[in-house]
């Protein structure tokens, strides 16, 4: 079988921005807000988090200017890039990136905060909508549900919660009660899978996604005044957690990889779930939000090594514009 050497970009800046950076950004986005939120249960100085906040926006602003040149030059690079699983991961990490970005700017103004939020949610949907016409007209195997599928179809979680900091009830209710059985469904069809399937090695870091809607529900729940509920999330979050812990070695067998980005915002909304739960759960969120913070800032830096050495894009596969 002959080789066949990988598709060279055509020069012109930013023709082949991976998806793949979105993730880890996502990651350092959510820790940058439990920070926030820690900083305040720990009587820590707030400038921690704003520091982390302003630099890790300033990273995604970059990296969100780098994508939109890349779909400026050829619309259609965007379909081509959620046929791989990278690709879909980036992607909705872009978009929910963009949803904290708004959740970044609501405590300093609200009114820039809003259309950002707005902006995302139209995002969301057109990724949606892209993502539903891939599954009904390609092969049966895309079908095959997966962990990203948080991320994608129950990811509106995250933008009810920035528009619970916004105060904005209705949206907040209405995009909870849709993320609610969305998440549910995924955690009960990929359980079966899991029972049925052996995961292959390099796609076990995208298991740690299961964590993020358990963080997401309960936090929101716990908002909008259904502590029970939320308590129950914080139970799941936990056993998930451990599961992951226990099971670390096995999820991480396969060696680094950008899939490893996966790890990162789960643990970042643990963290900050648990510090929103207070009382009994305040210490283990703490300990979690340092746990995060040594294992999201390496995986990110190391991802953007990657890109700025112009082997992400291939090691992933990335499209070109």
């Amino acid at each position: 079988m002959a080789f066949k050497p990988p598709a060279m970009a055509p020069k012109g800046l930013w023709r082949r921005t991976p998806p793949a950076i979105f993730p880890p950004v996502l990651g350092l986005l959510g820790l940058g807000l439990a920070w926030r939120r820690g900083a305040g249960e720990f009587g820590l100085p707030q400038a921690i988090a704003d520091a982390l906040l302003g630099a890790v926006t300033l990273l995604f602003l970059f990296m969100a200017l780098t994508y939109v040149v890349k779909f400026m030059r050829r619309p259609g690079v965007v379909a081509e890039d959620l046929k791989i699983l990278p690709g879909r991961v980036g992607l909705a990490a872009g978009v929910l990136s963009l949803y904290l970005f708004a959740g970044v700017l609501t405590p300093y103004s609200a009114d820039q905060a809003r259309p950002v939020l707005m902006l995302s949610l139209v995002l969301h949907l057109a990724l949606v909508a892209l993502l539903l016409r891939q599954l009904v007209a390609g092969p049966p195997e895309q079908r095959h549900v997966t962990p990203v599928w948080h991320f994608s179809f129950a990811g509106f979680v995250v933008a009810a919660l920035v528009a619970q900091g916004l105060g904005l009830s209705g949206l907040t209710a209405a995009l909870f009660w849709v993320s609610l059985p969305v998440a549910v469904l995924i955690w009960a069809a990929s359980a079966d899978q899991f029972r049925r399937e052996r995961v292959p090695a390099p796609l076990r870091p995208l298991l740690a996604i299961h964590l993020a809607p358990a963080a997401l529900l309960g936090e929101v729940a716990l908002g909008q005044g259904m502590p029970g509920l939320a308590l129950g999330f914080g139970v799941v979050s936990a056993v998930l957690l451990a599961a992951l812990g226990l099971a670390g070695r096995w999820l991480l067998r396969a060696g680094f990889s950008p899939l490893w980005g996966a790890l990162t915002f789960p643990l970042a909304a643990t963290a900050s779930f648990w510090l929103s739960l207070g009382g009994g759960w305040r210490i283990p969120g703490g300990l979690v939000l340092v746990a995060a913070t040594l294992i999201v800032i390496p995986i990110a830096i190391q991802v953007v090594k990657l890109w700025a050495k112009g082997q992400l894009a291939v090691k992933t596969n990335a499209a070109i514009a």
